[in-house]
C-alpha cells in the first residue's frame, strides 16, 4: 500500500507537506500541491477516511440543506448550478456532500440537526428552505458550522445575491426604455422577495412612478403553471402594463404561453423580464431580458467560507458576503 511517505520521496519534500498537499491546505504553493496531487494518484495511494478523521478529529463532510418545495430537485437549473459550484470547491479541499434531510437511518422523524450529528457532518450550507421552519432554527443555533444562502442569521456567515441592486437595476434599464407602467409578479414571502421588492419600488419612486396596487401580484418561484393563471388574470384588466417582471426565467415560461393565448406579442404588445439569467432564458424566442445571479460565485464562496469555519473557527469571521450579477439584455423590452 502507497504511504504518505512513498509519495514524500518520490516529490522530494517532507511526509508533513505531502501531507497538507492532500489535505487541501493552503500554506503550500499551487504548484507544489498539483505536483504531490499527481504523483498520489499516479502511485495509487488512497486515504484512509477513517485515520484522517480520528487524527484531525473532522469527518471531511459537509452538509448540505436543500428543500425544494416545487419539488424539482436538481432540476431547478438555478439552485443546481450553485450545488454544483458548492461541490466543486468542497472536493478540491478533499470534503464529500451529503444532503441533510428529515429522515434518515431507522427513523423516519429526526431533525435536521440530528440527521447532521447522526452523520457526522463537520458543517452545513443552507441553501433552500422555510427559514423560519423550528428545525432550521434549531440547526443555525447549534454548535455547528453553519452558512446561508440568501437569509442572513445574526452571528452566522451569509452568501447572498445583490437582489435589491440587481432589481434595481433592471427596473431603471426598462424605465429608460420608456415604460411607465410596469406590473411586477414576486415570489413567495421570502427575504429574496422582499430585498427586490425593495429595488424595484426605489427605482420607481426615484421616476416618479406610482403603480396600481393590483398591477403588484404574487406567484411562486418556479411555478409556471401559477405564473399563467396570474400574468392572464392581469393582462384581462381594462388597463394593462405595458411591460411585466416575472418572478424567475422558468416561470416566465408559464407567462409567455398566457401571453400569445391572449393573441399578444412580446415585446410588441407586452415587454417581459425575468430573473435568474438561467440558460432556458437564452433559448427562448425573444430572448428574455433578465439578471444573471453568479450562482458559482455563490456555491464557490458557500464552500470556501464554511470550510474556513470548520478548520480556523478562531478566526473566521462572521459575516455577509455579497455576490453581484449583471444585466442580460434580451429582447423582450421593447423601446417605446
Amino acid at each position: 500500500m502507497v504511504s504518505l511517505k512513498d509519495i514524500a520521496s518520490r516529490c522530494g519534500v517532507s511526509i508533513a507537506t505531502v501531507s497538507k498537499a492532500l489535505n487541501g491546505q493552503q500554506d503550500i504553493s499551487p504548484e507544489t500541491r498539483a505536483r504531490i496531487r499527481q504523483a498520489a494518484d499516479e502511485m495509487g495511494y488512497m486515504a484512509n477516511a477513517a485515520a484522517r478523521a480520528l487524527k484531525t478529529n473532522r469527518s471531511y463532510n459537509i452538509g448540505v440543506l436543500f428543500v425544494d418545495q416545487r419539488s424539482s430537485g436538481l432540476a431547478h437549473e438555478y439552485f443546481s448550478s450553485v450545488l454544483d459550484s458548492l461541490r466543486v470547491e468542497a472536493e478540491l479541499h478533499n470534503y464529500d456532500i451529503t444532503f441533510i434531510s428529515g429522515s434518515v437511518g431507522s427513523s423516519a422523524s429526526r431533525s435536521y440537526l440530528q440527521h447532521c450529528l447522526y452523520r457526522g457532518i463537520d458543517g452545513v450550507v443552507i441553501a433552500s428552505v422555510d427559514f423560519t421552519d423550528p428545525m432550521v432554527i434549531e440547526l443555525v443555533n447549534s454548535g455547528l458550522p453553519v452558512v446561508t444562502i440568501d437569509h442572513v442569521f445574526n452571528n452566522r456567515v451569509a452568501i447572498v445575491s445583490d437582489n435589491i441592486q440587481g432589481m434595481q437595476t433592471l427596473t431603471e434599464y426598462v424605465i429608460g426604455k420608456g415604460h411607465r407602467k410596469i406590473a411586477i409578479i414576486h415570489g413567495e414571502s421570502t427575504t429574496v422577495t422582499e430585498n427586490r421588492l425593495v429595488g424595484f419600488h426605489r427605482a420607481c419612486r426615484e421616476a416618479g412612478i406610482r403603480l396600481p396596487e393590483n398591477w403588484i401580484r404574487h406567484s411562486p418561484f418556479h411555478d409556471s403553471e401559477s405564473c399563467y393563471r396570474v400574468t392572464k388574470d392581469l393582462l384581462s384588466s381594462p388597463e394593462r402594463p405595458t411591460c411585466i417582471f416575472f418572478p424567475d426565467d422558468y416561470s416566465y415560461i408559464g407567462a409567455m404561453n398566457a401571453i400569445h393565448e391572449l393573441g399578444l406579442r412580446i415585446p410588441d404588445d407586452i415587454s417581459a423580464v425575468g430573473y435568474d439569467g438561467i440558460q432556458l432564458s437564452r433559448m427562448v424566442s425573444p430572448r428574455l431580458t433578465t439578471w444573471k445571479q453568479d450562482t458559482k460565485e455563490l456555491g464557490r464562496c458557500a464552500a470556501a467560507r464554511l470550510i474556513e469555519l470548520i478548520e480556523h473557527p478562531k478566526t473566521a469571521i462572521l459575516d455577509r458576503h455579497i455576490v453581484h450579477g449583471s444585466l442580460l439584455e434580451g429582447e423582450s423590452v421593447r423601446q417605446l
